[in-house]
């Protein structure tokens, strides 16, 4: 006897437990029972629990009676000429769902020849294992389960063509890659999703061996006459936007060229891009500083008194303008209404993002890298038949990750350039290495996919053979234009007098205790002193009490609060940092005596 929940409800009791099962399973089987009930019997707590409710992970599979599958040969046929549809499958009690639960009860084969008559489901193909992300991955159970993942990962942050209409859109952080393409080596997932409406990558044709050490640490090395004639080049779009906000007392804000009047006017070097409304004109080169949405607003603080004030008419400008190290060539000027009904302007910047130094790639077995170098075309080594590759890659990158399918991609893209064809690289189901590499073979190249290469810079045959073949290459979103900072004079905090912190308040790099010893550890003291100087000053200390003293600049005098004026007063070179402790002490009525002594 079990008890019967369903939904966590207790709604009974059971004699035939196995028998019970069986009979909630074939009514839903045969359309009595919703489709969305699923059955499971916990045997150690010995009930049986009935789940019909909403939000559960629930997946298909092919039901598996006396160790035959019950998807035919006929089924398939149908399918193929459009004769039946998959809910005439589910209809028929050919293919079930099953959540979590019930697949407990469940023993499931991969593939047909597995099957035996204690199977009780088969899976619709062996990919299904994985996710959409994962199965776009070629050769995946070629690969470490741990690169897998990072694989698939890697591939949502790639740039490439992510809407059609991305020209009449206000994305955030949106990036457009110029000339996107559809991998050679692809998986049946590529075709199933329509990759080719909106692919990420790039075709390059890359080969694994060191360059002078600019790829070690799994830098990648770029060849400049690709990049030059376009590889990898992408465009990054980002909104700057203003309302008209309404305030009390019929007040508004005012999208127009602030008039000469205005508190807070700038210089009209900053309003030159603007026209007549107050809004820049599109194809206008930008940089920081530069207005791009003019706007005065009334003053903050309207009192009773300002009613006979002369100066309440003046308003105060509360332009747009672009940020520290912000730039940009405005692309397109929206004007509408928000949810308010006041006036909204949207003004697109666009900046054109050629790889660089320090820009991120990968490829779909994530062996990511950062650009090392960009070599000049006549430099970078070339093969006997004159292929010169797009992209280095470092051969220390695979023996540690196993990324064994990177080198299969590899074979498998030189064969798909070479025959004019594309590879199928699908998980579990792709085609053999020993085929891949035959037709290879017959093509006229090597098997083991090696090719002799000459030093571009020599001349000289290289000593090894060169592992070498296309491959399908993305190019991610961390640009190092987006995340370069640096400072020499800028802004400080008002507490601490120390540079202040972030990109967008134009911050410095803190330099803390680690990087302080590298400092001491290479002798470089001078630098470590000039570091250190961001918030010094010059204190003045009592020398009988070690208290800080005041120095009265107006009166010409300097005097202790504990000893009085006739008193020996220094000068100590400290941070303001320590200054602000020692005041935090005094605070709390402890006597923070500084003992001086001379230096020299």
């Amino acid at each position: 006897m079990a008890d019967v929940y369903i939904n966590s409800n207790f709604v009974g009791t059971v004699e035939d437990i196995t028998h019970f099962v069986d009979n909630v399973k074939d009514m839903r089987r045969k359309g009595s029972l919703p489709e969305e009930t699923n059955i499971y019997y916990d045997e150690k707590a010995n009930e049986v629990k009935i789940m019909c409710d909403e939000g559960r992970a629930r997946r298909p599979l092919i039901i598996v009676k006396e160790g035959r599958s019950l998807l035919t040969e006929k089924h398939l046929k149908q399918l193929e000429d459009g004769e039946i549809t998959w809910a005439d499958l589910i209809r028929q009690g050919v293919v079930e769902y099953l959540d979590a639960a019930e697949e407990e009860n469940a023993l499931v084969a991969y593939i047909e020849d597995e099957l035996t008559p204690e199977h009780t489901h088969l899976e619709i193909t062996p990919g299904s294992i994985s996710g959409i992300a994962t199965a776009l991955v070629p050769f995946g159970n070629f690969n470490q389960s741990s690169r897998l993942i990072i694989g698939s990962k890697n591939q949502k942050q790639a740039l490439g063509f992510y809407a059609a209409n991305y020209h009449i859109r206000m994305d955030m952080d949106a990036n457009i890659l110029h000339y996107s393409q559809f991998p050679i080596v692809k998986t049946k997932l590529h075709d199933v999703t329509n990759y080719n409406e909106h692919p990420s990558g790039q075709n390059m044709i890359v080969a694994i061996m060191c360059y002078d050490g600019y790829n070690m640490e799994d830098g990648v090395i770029l060849n400049k006459g690709s990049v030059d004639r376009g590889l990898a080049r992408s465009t990054y779009f980002r909104p700057v936007k203003a309302e008209e906000l309404r305030y009390s007392g019929g007040l508004v804000d005012e999208v127009s060229i602030p008039d000469k009047d205005v508190k807070g006017y700038r210089s009209e070097q900053d309003y030159r891009f603007l026209e007549g409304d107050g809004i820049i004109y599109p194809e206008a080169k930008v940089a920081e500083g530069d207005v791009v949405i003019g706007r005065t607003s009334p003053p903050r603080f309207l009192s009773s008194l300002d009613e006979y004030n002369l100066s309440a008419a003046i308003r105060r400008e509360s332009s747009v303008s672009l940020k520290h190290g912000e730039r940009g060539v405005a692309d397109f000027v929206f004007i509408t209404e928000n949810e308010e009904g006041n006036r909204l302007v949207q003004v697109r910047l666009r900046e054109e993002r050629i790889p660089e130094i320090g820009d991120k790639f990968t490829s779909r077995h994530g062996q990511k890298g950062v650009t090392g170098i960009l070599v000049k075309s006549a430099d970078i080594p070339f093969s006997s038949s004159g292929i010169v590759p797009d992209l280095i890659f470092t051969p220390h990158g695979i023996s540690s990750r196993m990324t064994i399918s990177h080198l299969l991609e590899l074979v498998g893209g030189k064969v798909g350039a070479l025959a004019g064809r594309l590879v199928d690289g699908t998980l579990f189901d792709a085609e053999s290495e020993e085929n891949i590499r035959s037709e290879l073979l017959d093509l006229g190249f090597r098997s083991d996919g090696t090719e002799v290469f000459y030093d571009g810079r020599t001349g000289k045959q290289m000593l090894a053979k060169i592992y070498v073949g296309n491959m399908y290459y993305l190019r991610l979103r961390h640009l190092v234009a987006n995340k370069m900072q640096s400072r020499a004079r800028g802004p400080i905090q008002l507490l601490t007098r120390q540079p202040t912190e972030g990109k967008a308040k134009e911050g410095g790099l803190r330099l803390g205790e680690m990087e302080k010893d590298v400092f001491i550890a290479h002798g470089a003291s001078l630098l470590l002193k000039e570091r250190f100087d961001s918030d010094k000053i010059n204190l003045p200390v009592c020398e009988k009490c070690g208290l800080v003293a005041v120095e009265d600049q107006y009166k010409n005098r300097k005097y202790c609060l504990m000893c009085g004026e006739d008193i020996e007063i220094n000068y100590v070179e400290m941070s303001y940092a320590f200054k602000l402790l020692l005041d935090e002490i005094r605070s709390l009525c402890i006597y923070p005596k500084i003992n001086l002594k001379n230096k020299y």
